[in-house]
Parts: C-alpha cells; structure tokens; sequence
C-alpha cells in the first residue's frame, strides 16, 4: 500500500519541540513531498540558533518516517536566514544600467510572468497560490511581485521586514511556505506610495531580478502589475521569461482586456502559456446552489478562439480572501480550491515549465 501524506503528517504531528509544543501545531513543515518511497519536507525556522535546537526534531523525524511502510528514503532541509537582517543600504529605483539583451537569473532555471489586461481579476492571488502549490509538489519556487504601484504579496504570503542587505549590492530574500520571497513593499513603510517614472520602475525591476539572491529555482513567479506597462516592457527586455500566464474572469470586460495582454506578449516575443478562468463559480455554504457573478466559461471559450491552452477554472470562495488577508494562502489547505490550484501547478510540472 502505498505511504500518503495523511500517514506522513500523522507521524510529524506529534514530535515535541524543544520550545515546548509540537511540529503539527507549529506549523513548520513546507513542501512535502511524496512518492515512489521518498519523503521530502523543508523545515522551516527563524534563525539559524533555532535550526540548531532542532537537530533532535529532525533526528526524530527521519526515524519515525523510516519505521512506516513503504518508506525508503527521507530528506530533511531546514530553512535558516544565516545573517541577521539588517536593513539593506542600496537604494531600490533609479536608471537602470545598460545591458545587452536579457540576462538569464543565475540559478533560476524558468521565469514565468502572471498577468493581467486589467486589476481586480485576482492576479495576486493566484499567483501567491500558485507559488504555494508548486512548492507543495516538489519545486523550489521564487515569487517576485513586481506590481509596483500596488505590491500585496507580503501580507498575502505573511511575511515583514526589510531585507538585509550585507554589502549594499545583494538583496536576502524572505521565506514563507516553502516559497523565496522578494517585493517592493518589503522596501517601504506600510501605506507609502512609490511615485515614480519609467524609468525608475525599469531600475526597480532590474535590480529585483539581478541583485536579489533567489539561489537555486526551478521556477521564479513574477506577479506583474496589471496593464501593458512599462515593467512588462521592462521584464521582457531584461530577463529570458519562459511564458506567461494570463488571468481573467469570465466577464466581457476583462476578457477584453486579457486580449490586450496576450497581444502585447506577442509583440515582446513572450509565449503565453495559457489562461486561467478566475472567480468562475460561486456555491452557497448555506444551501449548495452554484451561480457565476462574472460568467462562466468565456475564459476557456477565448483560449479556444486564440489557440491557447486554458489552464483550469478556479472557484470564488470567502477562503480565498481569508487566506489571503492573514498571510496563509488557501493553496497550503484542504479542499476543492487547493485542488484546483494543485491541479494548474501540475499542468505546468508536466509541460517541463515548472
């Protein structure tokens, strides 16, 4: 019989920590991974002084794994900033410096951009979900979140603080969910607006894809603003994107303007890997009836008339704002939603793009 996450997690749960507690209630686990004899998990901690109090967990961990049946193979990482966090001294937004094409991100094997022709499709949150669900089957995955004007993705993903910055030049990354982070919002203080030009924004997006230290990715998520703007100019121009993604609702109206982002990817050279249906169905918790506020399958009636793959529906649900709001994306849970996000993480796993 083969080992399932639910034996995996039952087995964990109970471990006590050295604080006190356990590995279940402290929720410390990140992209579990199982199959064909193999347990992966990160663990992820504060400091680097809390990994080492964790050895004795992780010895523990390895143990119990290994006694279940079916079990061959067990790796532990335990995630750890190394340095303190610091503020970082470099400034972020400027000119940006001259290059010659693209510049691949070292280490990072695909970029995928997530767009949107217009706001309020639930771009953000799809790809905060997205990131979640990919880590959960295996991947290393960055996100960027490169919507400048309106940056979201700490509080979606849970995350504050400045990054450290050790030499003025590279940029620490947060953590969360198993998920390398980095975003402008990080930079300023809550509520602060970025007034800014071209080519500040250009500088900004620059630096954010060179200067960060994303480490080993198999895929870097990049949360764009919406619009065809100059930070997709500036994106396409400055890194190799693998594809992008283009997220709508079902309504006429952002219909239209997906169309406008699709054209304009076409003119940057950039494949569009496809479109996903957003807020497609709506059920009542109460009675069960199903009803589409926006429509329902012009998305995937779009991608048909452009040749487009269509990469999945995903449901309008209170979890979803819920998660997204207190930093835990639904994508890390149980249930119909975090399925459907599983399943568009595993279309891109299987397309080689992911």
């Amino acid at each position: 019989m083969p080992i399932t996450r639910e034996a995996v997690l039952g087995e964990l749960a109970p471990i006590v920590l050295p604080g006190g507690g356990t590995l279940g209630a402290a929720d410390l686990i990140r992209a579990l991974v199982v199959e064909d004899g193999l347990v992966r998990f990160v663990l992820e901690v504060a400091d680097a002084e809390a990994a080492r109090a964790m050895a004795p967990v992780e010895a523990e961990a390895r143990a119990r794994l290994m006694r279940l049946p079916g079990v061959e193979k067990v790796q532990v990482v335990m995630t750890a900033p190394t340095k303190p966090q610091a503020a970082p001294t470099l400034k972020v937004g400027g000119h940006p410096t001259p290059q010659a094409g693209p510049q691949p991100i070292p280490g990072v094997r695909h970029i995928i951009a997530v767009g949107s022709g217009k706001g309020g499709v639930g771009k953000s949150t799809v790809t905060s979900n997205l990131a979640v669900a990919l880590a959960r089957a295996g991947r290393r995955v960055g996100l960027l979140d490169a919507d400048i004007y309106g940056p979201s993705q700490p509080r979606m993903m849970g995350i504050s603080g400045r990054p450290a910055s050790p030499d003025g030049q590279r940029i620490e990354p947060l953590h969360a969910h198993g998920v390398t982070v980095m975003s402008i919002g990080l930079m300023l203080k809550e509520g602060e607006a970025v007034v800014w030009r071209g080519p500040m924004l250009m500088g900004a997006m620059q630096q954010m894809l060179q200067q960060v230290m994303w480490g080993e990715l198999d895929v870097l998520l990049i949360d764009l603003p919406p619009g065809t703007g100059d930070v997709q100019l500036s994106l396409c121009q400055k890194a190799p994107v693998s594809g992008a993604i283009i997220v709508s609702t079902p309504q006429d109206v952002a219909l239209l303007d997906a169309r406008r982002a699709i054209d304009m990817f076409g003119k940057l050279k950039t494949p569009v890997l496809g479109l996903v249906e957003n807020m497609s169905t709506y059920i009542c918790p109460n009675c069960g009836h199903e009803a589409h506020p926006f429509g329902h399958g012009g998305v995937a009636v779009e991608a048909e008339t452009l040749g487009l793959p269509f990469l999945g529906e995903l449901p309008l649900e209170l979890e979803v704002r819920l998660g997204g709001d207190s930093g835990r994306p639904v994508a890390l849970g149980e249930g119909p939603t975090s399925e459907a996000y599983a399943r568009l993480a595993d279309r891109l796993v299987k397309g080689g793009i992911a």
